[in-house]
């Protein structure tokens, strides 16, 4: 048992280098020595655990899925909307330290890797058509918001404004300004009762994380 949660640590580790390596460097320029090197192993035992660049990138980039089943939906909320707030604010704080999360984001947006990048997008996109739906059916939306539509709006959006956020301020600023993309768009999905009890704050996915609720 001691050598199986030894692997387990072992891999962890190399994961949450290579999240690192990727977000710094993309696929293309990323190589497998940077990571075991990051993670202070050798050659031999990084090869024990991941075969290729590719299967290691492809794990990072599919952990967004996996981290979602973690800590998405959250506990059910009185507002339903508040849940589309909340995952989008938990995920731009994790953005400020989980290396893991900033690799698997890279990826997501490197065109130039050999990657499956669709399935974390779906994935979002999923998670964002139930909320809106049942937002919907509890009189939360206004007439005439597409599900679908919204759903792809809000996963697009989010990407660039994230990218926008680290490319100008080294993602410094990135809850600020997921905050800002989402009080846009409340306001334009939300009846006006219901957006004024949401709540936008920009530190909202720093409180969720104290209080235990992610």
């Amino acid at each position: 048992m001691a050598q199986q949660e030894r692997a387990v640590r072992t891999r962890q580790a190399i994961l949450e280098a290579a999240g690192a390596v990727f977000a710094e460097r993309g696929y293309g320029s990323a190589r497998i020595s940077d990571v075991y090197k990051r993670a202070g192993m050798t050659k031999g035992a990084f090869y024990f655990h991941f075969t290729s660049k590719e299967q290691l990138a492809q794990e990072v980039l599919d952990g967004q899925v996996s981290q979602q089943t973690t800590y998405l939906p959250l506990y059910p909320r009185e507002v339903k909307l508040q849940e589309l707030v909340d995952s989008a604010l938990l995920v731009a704080h994790r953005l400020t330290f989980d290396s893991l999360l900033q690799g698997s984001i890279r990826l997501s947006v490197d065109q130039g890797s050999v990657l499956d990048r669709r399935r974390p997008y779906r994935s979002w996109i999923d998670f964002q058509v139930a909320v809106l739906t049942e937002a919907q059916e509890r009189g939360e939306l206004l007439p005439g918001v597409d599900i679908e539509v919204t759903a792809e709006v809000l996963v697009g959006a989010f990407s660039g404004v994230q990218l926008l956020a680290e490319v100008m301020t080294g993602r410094t600023n990135v809850e600020e300004r997921i905050a800002d993309l989402y009080r846009v768009m409340m306001a334009s999905l939300a009846v006006p009762e219901v957006f004024a009890r949401l709540d936008i704050s920009p530190d909202l996915g720093k409180r969720l994380m104290a209080e235990g609720l992610a």
